[in-house]
């Protein structure tokens, strides 16, 4: 990295304490620097390299329009899947292809909530985890966390939120957006609910 690249983020900190931005430390990095490959500039300012590389998927004005439809429906409706979904589309004049529905629905993390039938088995030499909840009685704070990932339309796109609970109190830990569905924000809540306290089980999905 340059020296006025360096003095840009003021690696000194004797002047701002400020953090910088993924985008700031993206700007940082030179891929053709004579010395420094572009992983060793990530390790040293301490950023991903996947994100680093990562372009965020643009959706056009339609496709926003559409999802916020998806978005709305499925709170009424959330057995729909994108067959159902796309009928709903239809009916609201908007022609659009099944293949179209899902692939907007699996950008905004959604899924029918309906039994599903066993359309797959597990490797036997796989490793299956205990399910350390069935039939605990949930008594007190920090027994017990769990966090998930949720899609939130904004007006010109939409954003990825996680959050970490305390099942007990019901109380938000952590919380963090996203415009980008990698694992760094979701680290970043994590680590954030740590600083203060630790739970004795920390629930996820798969």
């Amino acid at each position: 990295m340059s020296r006025s690249a360096a003095s840009r983020w003021n690696w000194s900190g004797s002047k701002k304490n400020l953090s910088p931005s993924v985008n700031d430390k993206r700007g940082l990095i030179e891929p053709d620097h004579p010395v420094l490959s572009v992983r060793r500039q990530c390790e040293l300012i301490g950023l991903n390299r996947g994100t680093y590389y990562y372009q965020p998927a643009k959706e056009t004005p339609l496709n926003l329009t559409l999802m916020r439809l998806i978005d709305e429906q499925y709170m009424k409706t959330p057995f729909y899947g994108y067959p159902k979904m796309t009928e709903y589309l239809r009916s609201q004049d908007y022609w659009v292809s099944p293949k179209r529905t899902a692939r907007l629905m699996r950008v905004m993390g959604l899924q029918a909530v309906v039994p599903k039938r066993r359309m797959t088995r597990s490797n036997p030499d796989h490793k299956v985890y205990p399910y350390l909840l069935r039939n605990v009685p949930i008594t007190r704070a920090d027994q017990v966390w769990s966090t998930d990932i949720t899609y939130v339309p904004m007006d010109h796109g939409f954003m990825y939120l996680v959050a970490i609970l305390d099942w007990f109190s019901r109380y938000v830990l952590s919380w963090q957006l996203s415009n980008t569905l990698d694992n760094n924000f979701c680290l970043k809540a994590l680590e954030r609910a740590l600083e203060r306290r630790k739970p004795e089980i920390f629930n996820t999905d798969r």
